[in-house]
């Protein structure tokens, strides 16, 4: 294992955070907080603690944004990060390099996902100026949390592998991603609502994490936690044998 080049680039890629650290922090809190004054000050005050295990529904959405969150810039800085040295030719320089494919994602992915760590707990400092929420068992709510962005971080870099344009960085994560975070549970929970949708709802794989995640604070969701873990690993097995067909074959490396 070459643990100077991972650490190369795992530096230089959280380097170029930090550079922008202003406008990548800002973004995601001051949204997260508009969230939480319209949603869990404004509407929350309206609705039954009862239909949400006891909790306010400020403190109910809290795990929602956090996933929100982690899925957009886990997903975000990954693709961006392995995309530049794509479009710059710098790729090259990295696939000549004694640096395996074990070393690479270490650098990119663990930058970015690195990153959506330090965003996530931003958000968690800033949502207790809004609500009053507690974390039921922290231990395995950290866990989970990396295991999440870990597992994004690493979609995101296929999709950096595959998008060929600046336009496509940003189709999956818009089109697919946030509408499918939204309909998963993030303000809600699937057993408010009625059939049909509910059914359809348990088909959205964003769903299993957030009620993870929601388990993990609350010490209750609408699945078991040990479903959500399943879905989370199989993702990240999934996206690891995806990168490895990538590095053996090339594709998308040498073009």
């Amino acid at each position: 294992m070459n643990l100077r080049g991972a650490i190369a680039i795992f530096t230089n890629e959280l380097l170029r955070f930090f550079r922008t650290a202003f406008g990548s922090i800002l973004s995601p809190v001051l949204t997260t907080s508009l969230y939480l004054v319209v949603f869990g000050a404004a509407i929350g005050s309206r609705m039954d603690p009862s239909q949400f295990g006891g909790s306010t529904y400020g403190a109910f959405i809290v795990p929602g944004l956090i996933m929100l969150t982690l899925l957009s810039e886990s997903t975000s800085n990954a693709s961006f990060g392995i995309y530049m040295p794509r479009f710059t030719g710098a790729i090259y320089e990295l696939l000549s390099a004694p640096v395996g494919v074990f070393e690479t994602l270490v650098g990119f992915v663990g930058a970015a996902a690195m990153k959506s760590l330090i965003i996530a707990g931003i958000i968690m400092l800033t949502a207790m100026l809004f609500v009053d929420y507690s974390v039921a068992h922290p231990f395995y709510a950290a866990g989970y949390i990396v295991l999440v962005a870990s597992a994004f971080a690493l979609f995101g870099f296929i999709l950096g592998l595959w998008a060929d344009g600046f336009e496509k960085l940003q189709i999956v994560p818009l089109l697919i991603l946030t509408p499918l975070t939204f309909l998963g549970g993030t303000f809600y929970s699937i057993k408010m609502l009625a059939e049909p949708w509910r059914t359809v709802a348990q088909f959205n794989p964003i769903f299993y994490l957030i009620s993870g995640l929601r388990w993990t604070f609350m010490g209750g969701s609408d699945v078991p936690i040990g479903l959500s873990l399943a879905c989370t690993v199989g993702f990240v097995v999934l996206c690891v044998g995806v990168i490895g067909f990538i590095f053996r074959t090339g594709w998308r490396l040498r073009e």
